[in-house]
C-alpha cells in the first residue's frame, strides 16, 4: 500500500472514531421535568432578591458577628426547606451597592419578600433588598445536593 492510500485510510479511520464518540442529547425525562416544575423549555420562574446595604451601620463587631451568623443560619434553613436555590455575596463593590443575591424557588414576589424578611440582618436594617422576577433552568435546585460533597466547611 502506498503512502497516499495509507494516509487517507488513517484520516478516514480517525474521523470515524471521532464521529462515534459524539455524545447524543440526553433523553427527555418527563418525570424529572414535572417534579421540577419545568415548562416545555426546561425552564421555570424564580424570584431574585438582591441584598443591598441597609440604612443601619453596626460598629459593635460582636453584634455584627451574631447578625452574620444568624444570616448564614437563615440561608441554610431556607435552603433545607427548598425555598432558596442560590445564595452568595458579590466579590466586589459595585455602583448599585449590591452585597449579595438570593434566588428563591418561587415566582411570587410576595412569598420571596416574606422569606427574605426572616433574615436577622434584614430585620436589623443591615441589609435592604430589591426583588425581581426571573426565568431560569428548572434544574437549578439540583446542584444543591452536591454542594456538601465539595465544601470542606461552611461559614
Amino acid at each position: 500500500m502506498n503512502l497516499k492510500t495509507s494516509l487517507t485510510l488513517t484520516i478516514l479511520a480517525a474521523g470515524l472514531s471521532f464521529a462515534q464518540q459524539k455524545t447524543e442529547k440526553p433523553k427527555f425525562n418527563q418525570e424529572l421535568a414535572t417534579s421540577l416544575g419545568a415548562d416545555k423549555y426546561g425552564m421555570k420562574p424564580y424570584t431574585i432578591v438582591m441584598l443591598t446595604s441597609g440604612s443601619v451601620k453596626i460598629e459593635d463587631k460582636a453584634k455584627m458577628g451574631e447578625l452574620m451568623k444568624g444570616h448564614m443560619a437563615n440561608i441554610g434553613k431556607l435552603a433545607d426547606e427548598g425555598k432558596i436555590v442560590v445564595a452568595g455575596p458579590f466579590l466586589e463593590k459595585n455602583k448599585e451597592n449590591y452585597r449579595g443575591m438570593f434566588i428563591f424557588n418561587t415566582k411570587s414576589k410576595e412569598e420571596a419578600e416574606q422569606w427574605v424578611k426572616t433574615d436577622p440582618a434584614v430585620q436589623a436594617g443591615v441589609f435592604s433588598y430589591e426583588i425581581f422576577p426571573w426565568y431560569g433552568s428548572a434544574a437549578l435546585p439540583l446542584y444543591l445536593k452536591h454542594h456538601d460533597e465539595i465544601s470542606k466547611e461552611n461559614p
